[in-house]
């Protein structure tokens, strides 16, 4: 636990100041957590779900934390902009951990929906944060998310009421920025009351060559015949690690698409928690990641059926050169009584080199009859027969190499259930095999 104790002694010292700059119904849960990863630590070397990332390693490195919620000198209103042509969002921002309060100008958004600063919504909206904030995260399964309750004060929310449709995507843009190295914990909350649709775009950045480490919770709550679609765009730096976790809670005939997709980072552990709690729920969960030098994805998921009639569909892809390296440990599990259930999971790699590495667990647990399940995985290189034909039609080698590691790709992006990002996203792509810079064409980062 030597590891572990700077963290545990820090969070003894400094529980003051963290309550302090914390409403009651983030508090409540922080001596809670703080029990939890007393007892578990980080996840150990022997742990099969973390078998191929060393997260007491990469704990261990010596980081700051604003525990005292001093003002980092930056405006992202000055800093960066994003203007993906006709992609009319409502933008906000985040600032290592903490929700950056500014008018942005952008389109208003109705009365009946909240998207800020998560502080602020709990000391708005007390009761209703009391009854969703924490409730879908299982501490005892995951010491990270632990972790994260321990120092969290703040983070972004969506709070869509009943029957209220956002028409525009809302677009939350986190950046990191320090001049030394910095350990932020982030969290976002989402909560979806019944007959309501929204859509999340989600971008980071890295404005520093700083370490930096982050931790993510997301809490997604669709109550019944709520849509909510969740799209993750990590475009950091080779030097920022990132652990998030995802916990979805999904009522009946609920719709929930999540879509996370790795352009740029260091190392990146994504753990998705999913469980279809009423009957003709459905959930698309998909991912892809493109990955060169040392860089590393790590996804675990958990997608669990616990009634009849839902419908769950899983896609990975994974693009790998040089000796970069990307695991999926995802399972299935259709509880006892969860019969017609449809679940698929499909998992789909490229390596471009011999020493690229790609491990993949896929794993299926059914104890209902009458279900329709399954799952594959498959690992190649590029056709050659394909490159050859390219390049007879007077492409060069790499040009060639580039359209069809592009053409592998494009099944993740089809997923995506608004046409301007889809775009956008295919030019990004395309950006990436070129081996430019990993950020938006049109985000102005200075």
């Amino acid at each position: 636990m030597e590891n572990e104790r700077q963290y545990l002694d820090l969070f003894t010292g400094y529980n003051d100041v963290l309550s302090e700059n914390a409403p009651v119904a983030m508090n409540r849960q922080r001596d809670r957590a703080f029990e939890q990863f007393s007892q578990t630590g980080f996840p150990a070397d022997n742990d099969e779900n973390y078998r191929y990332t060393n997260v007491r390693e990469i704990f261990g490195a010596d980081y700051g934390l604003n525990l005292k919620r001093l003002a980092i000198p930056v405006n992202p209103d000055e800093v960066f902009q994003c203007d993906v042509p006709n992609l009319d969002t409502t933008l906000h921002f985040v600032v290592n951990d903490a929700f950056y309060a500014s008018k942005m100008g952008h389109v208003g958004l109705p009365a009946g929906v909240f998207a800020g600063s998560l502080k602020l919504f709990m000391e708005q909206y007390p009761d209703i944060a009391m009854k969703y904030y924490g409730q879908a995260v299982s501490l005892e399964n995951d010491s990270i998310s632990a972790f994260n309750t321990m120092f969290v004060q703040d983070g972004f929310v969506l709070y869509v009421q009943r029957g209220y449709k956002i028409e525009h995507p809302i677009q939350l843009v986190q950046v990191f920025r320090s001049d030394v190295d910095l350990l932020a914990n982030r969290r976002m909350l989402v909560i979806m009351e019944p007959d309501s649709s929204a859509k999340l775009l989600v971008c980071e950045h890295s404005m520093d060559d700083v370490k930096f480490l982050g931790t993510q919770v997301i809490e997604v709550f669709a109550e019944e015949n709520a849509t909510f679609d969740f799209y993750d765009l990590e475009e950091s730096s080779l030097t920022t690690n990132r652990f998030s976790s995802v916990f979805v809670e999904q009522a009946a005939s609920s719709n929930v698409l999540i879509n996370g997709i790795t352009l740029n980072n260091g190392m990146t552990r994504n753990n998705y928690h999913i469980r279809l709690k009423g009957e003709h729920a459905s959930t698309t969960l998909c991912g892809m990641s493109i990955l060169d030098g040392n860089q590393q994805v790590d996804t675990y998921s958990h997608i669990t059926h616990s009634v009849p009639y839902c419908t769950s569909t899983e896609l990975f892809k994974n693009v790998l050169g040089d000796e970069s390296k990307a695991i999926l440990n995802g399972r299935i599990l259709v509880e006892e009584g969860a019969d017609k259930t449809i679940a698929y999971q499909t998992n789909r790699n490229l390596c471009t080199t011999r020493k690229a590495r790609m491990y993949s667990m896929p794993q299926l647990e059914i104890y209902a009859n009458d279900v329709k399940c399954s799952h594959g995985m498959t690992m190649g290189q590029l056709d050659e027969q394909a490159l050859f034909y390219m390049r007879t039609r007077g492409l060069s080698y790499d040009d060639a190499r580039m359209m069809l590691s592009i053409a592998f790709t494009a099944e993740v992006i089809d997923y995506v259930r608004l046409d301007i990002l889809k775009n956008r996203l295919n030019g990004l792509v395309e950006k990436r095999f070129r081996g430019e810079l990993a950020r938006c064409a049109t985000c102005k980062v200075r």
